[in-house]
C-alpha cells in the first residue's frame, strides 16, 4: 500500500513539473504544498500570492496579479496559494493577513507585500528586489 501511494505521488509530481515547465509564460499558476518548493525552485524569480475566497481585498489583487503576470511573465513566474487549502505554508511564511505577496529570488524569501496595494506598488516592488528594467 505504501509502495502504491509512493509511486502516485512520485507520478503526480512528475505530471506537475511537466505542466510547471510547459506553463503559459504570463499565467498566474495555482501553487500548492505539494509543488510550493519546486514553484519557488524552478523559477528564479516567483511571486506568489496568498489569497482565500472570501477575502475582498484578494479579490482586488487577483486581476493585478494576471496583468503583471501578462507583463513580466517571461522573466518572473506568478502563483497563486491559497491559505484556506494551503494551511501549513500560511504557517511556514507567518502569514496572518492576506493578501500577502511573497517575492523568491532562486527559491529564497526575498520580500514581502502584505494588504492590497495598487498595481504601481507592486510593479515597482517586483522591479526592485528581482533588477528588472
Amino acid at each position: 500500500m505504501d509502495d502504491e501511494i509512493q509511486r502516485l505521488r512520485e507520478k503526480r509530481m512528475q505530471e506537475m513539473t511537466e505542466k510547471m515547465r510547459h506553463a503559459d509564460k504570463g499565467a498566474v499558476q495555482h501553487v500548492d504544498e505539494m509543488h510550493f518548493q519546486q514553484f519557488i525552485t524552478t523559477n528564479q524569480y516567483a511571486v506568489v500570492d496568498f489569497w482565500a475566497e472570501w477575502c475582498g481585498p484578494c479579490q482586488r489583487i487577483a486581476p493585478i496579479m494576471d496583468e503583471l503576470a501578462g507583463e513580466y511573465g517571461d522573466k518572473v513566474a506568478f502563483g497563486k496559494c491559497n491559505t484556506d487549502e494551503n494551511r501549513r505554508l500560511a504557517m511556514q511564511f507567518n502569514i496572518d493577513a492576506i493578501p500577502a505577496m511573497m517575492l523568491f529570488s532562486k527559491g529564497q524569501l526575498v520580500d514581502r507585500i502584505i494588504g492590497a496595494y495598487p498595481k504601481a506598488a507592486i510593479r515597482e516592488k517586483i522591479i526592485r528586489k528581482f533588477g528588472l528594467d
